[in-house]
């Protein structure tokens, strides 16, 4: 497995966050994503509002001096939410585990929680691996393929 560092997001990220979360193969397997992922104005807004905020927890996904993701948390205490994501040209490469278990190691927040399409396999596995149990079942609209769809909800204790 290749090292993976995390760090500060910088504002040269963000060209390509942006990219990354407006590939439509990408969302469509995310499937929660900004009702409309090409709207730049929209997704700088949300990142000026993730990087200001004292209540959430970003970081930068760095392998081989690339970046290739991010990962972090948000929410209230008692609901603090994970959120990850990786460029789809590095799938497949246990990056996504890495970088959460590399979030996981660095913060305290327990319990942590977690969403995902049920139907994203790959996600759920990320989260199996990193030690969180499926709690639940939701519905929730998925911006990226446009109807409601079924979630998985997971919760990492201690």
């Amino acid at each position: 497995m290749t090292p993976i560092t995390l760090r500060t997001v910088q504002d040269g990220d963000l060209p390509l966050f942006f990219a990354w979360m407006s590939d439509p193969a990408a969302t469509r397997v995310a499937a929660f994503t900004a009702q409309d992922p090409t709207d730049r104005a929209a997704f700088d807004a949300h990142w000026a509002r993730i990087r200001s905020s004292a209540t959430v927890v970003m970081r930068t996904v760095v392998v081989d001096g690339a970046v290739v993701g991010h990962v972090g948390e948000y929410g209230e205490p008692g609901d603090r939410q994970i959120t990850y994501w990786i460029d789809r040209a590095h799938w497949g490469r246990g990056l996504a585990t890495a970088a959460l278990r590399a979030y996981l190691d660095e913060t305290p927040t327990r319990p942590l929680h977690a969403r995902a399409a049920a139907d994203n396999a790959r996600s759920r596995r990320v989260l199996e691996k990193c030690g969180f149990v499926v709690t639940g079942a939701d519905r929730g609209f998925a911006q990226a393929r446009g109807e409601e769809i079924d979630e998985v909800l997971v919760t990492l204790h201690a």
